[in-house]
């Protein structure tokens, strides 16, 4: 039964109502009524726990958004962060494409207007234990990796449909950024094989799409470095020498120094001439002060610097807000009393340091071969997961899957401007840039990322033309 209040009178019923509709078989228990200094919407948010391992104590935690219109109409799309071991709510749903940023004084929310659930319903969870308000009982979960972080997602997915059970036969988009460029392939296909042995619910996987994703260690570094040279960040000289004196081909996280002195010595040079100053996940951006930001919001000064358009220091804006008591309770969040406060990234986990080094593109070839859209797309401005070396093993894995071009290489356009430019192989793999856009592409231009989300949910290939499109 569901509770609602009507005038201040509490109503118990069979239904849960918010807004004057109806909606059978939410959980009312995870109904969020409103966030602390939230605007008025008309669109119902949930947050609450999901147990995984009940014997172990380990539970993730969600924050779920309802379309903002027709939401009954609209498929699911689950957004991970990645890090690995960095929160998707504080990064997707409070801080890209989520419906609220934090304000200025940290205190408040404001209206995301350029917020993905104008084209989906949004799901975020914070993933695996460990990370955010996710919690295990038993510590040595917090010692974990790309396997059972899947196989928990996997668990929680099931359990999630079962506290929303109307969201079954939904179609459901897997989305994320960053190391998510494992999570979300890592998962995609732990449902793919919970389909061909599943007599019952079967998962209606509808697409993937993952941005300036970590997919191969050994093509994704390099292009860090030659994003600098490209970009004027280093000179001739370092960048030549690491060119010609580095080989990436053995390139692990956990034995990087498999490499020459000289190409050593030219990747210090590199970091030390980038240096401290600069924001590697989105060149163009001023940097944020911390201290100073830190010192007026407990000042209740407003804290806002704007660079392009952008607040730069927003995620010291969000930690603020998700730290108070009150948000908290909102949200249904942090039941066990951590002992720690919420931050971005764990300060907790033990993240396998080699899991890293898994080539993602055979995961990517088994999803598209079961007739599953893949979209990968970056932000131009990120050193970090370069468009560089993204694009190279998305041509190389259409090659693969002998898939020829079906879209060319050239621009697409939103609101009569350049988005950014795309490609497309075989009608199921589409790479596309973000013009102007950070690691985190709705970060940084949130109605280009709009444009190329509603796109994708809607099975349509991005413009190429400056004529107005339905996503503009």
């Amino acid at each position: 039964m569901a509770r609602c209040w009507f005038g201040g009178v509490l109503v118990v019923v069979g239904w849960v109502c918010l807004f004057g509709v109806r909606v059978e078989g939410y959980p009312v228990e995870d109904l969020v009524v409103r966030l602390p200094g939230q605007p008025k919407v008309g669109f119902r948010q949930y947050a609450g726990y999901v147990d995984v391992d009940v014997k172990a104590g380990r539970s993730l935690f969600y924050y779920f958004v309802e379309a903002d219109n027709e939401p009954d109409k609209k498929p699911l799309a689950l957004w991970l962060n990645g890090g690995p071991g960095c929160s998707s709510i504080g990064g997707g749903a409070f801080t890209e494409l989520g419906p609220f940023y934090p304000k200025g004084d940290g205190r408040g929310l404001r209206r995301n207007s350029m917020s993905w659930n104008r084209a989906s319903n949004l799901l975020f969870v914070e993933s695996p234990a460990g990370v955010g308000w996710s919690y295990s009982n038993t510590s040595s979960d917090y010692t974990c990796g790309d396997a059972s972080t899947a196989k928990d997602m996997h668990i929680f997915m099931m359990k999630w449909y079962e506290k929303f059970p109307e969201f079954k036969s939904r179609g459901l988009f897997l989305t994320g950024e960053s190391y998510a460029g494992h999570y979300i392939p890592q998962l995609a296909i732990a449902l793919l094989d919970h389909n061909a042995h599943s007599t019952g619910l079967k998962f209606n996987i509808k697409g993937v799409a993952i941005g300036n994703p970590l997919l191969r260690l050994d093509r994704d570094v390099p292009a860090t470095y030659e994003f600098f040279w490209s970009h004027g960040m280093i000179s001739d000289e370092i960048g030549l020498t690491i060119m010609n004196e580095c080989d990436f081909n053995d390139y692990v996280f956990a034995s990087p120094h498999n490499v020459t002195e000289s190409c050593e010595n030219a990747i210090s040079s590199a970091n030390i001439v980038v240096g401290e100053y600069i924001n590697n996940y989105d060149v163009i951006l001023d940097v944020c002060y911390p201290s100073l930001v830190e010192q007026e919001l407990n000042l209740r000064k407003l804290a806002t610097k704007i660079s392009v358009g952008v607040d730069v220091c927003m995620t010291y804006e969000r930690r603020f807000y998700f730290n108070l008591p009150e948000v908290q309770k909102a949200l249904h969040a942090n039941r066990t009393r951590l002992p720690y406060g919420w931050s971005m990234c764990s300060p907790v986990l033990n993240y396998s340091d080699t899991d890293g080094n898994i080539n993602i593109l055979p995961l990517l070839k088994r999803i598209i071969q079961n007739h599953i859209p893949v979209w990968v797309f970056s932000g131009d401005q990120d050193s970090v997961v370069p468009l560089l070396g993204s694009r190279t093993l998305i041509r190389e894995l259409a090659h693969d899957l002998n898939f020829k071009i079906t879209v060319p290489y050239g621009a697409w356009f939103h609101k009569g401007q350049v988005g950014g430019w795309a490609t497309e192989y075989g009608n199921l793999l589409t790479f596309a840039t973000v013009r102007g856009a950070a690691h985190m592409v709705p970060y940084a231009q949130p109605s280009r990322a709009l444009h190329l989300f509603s796109s994708f949910v809607r099975g349509r290939r991005l413009p190429n033309t400056t004529r107005p499109s339905i996503d503009d």
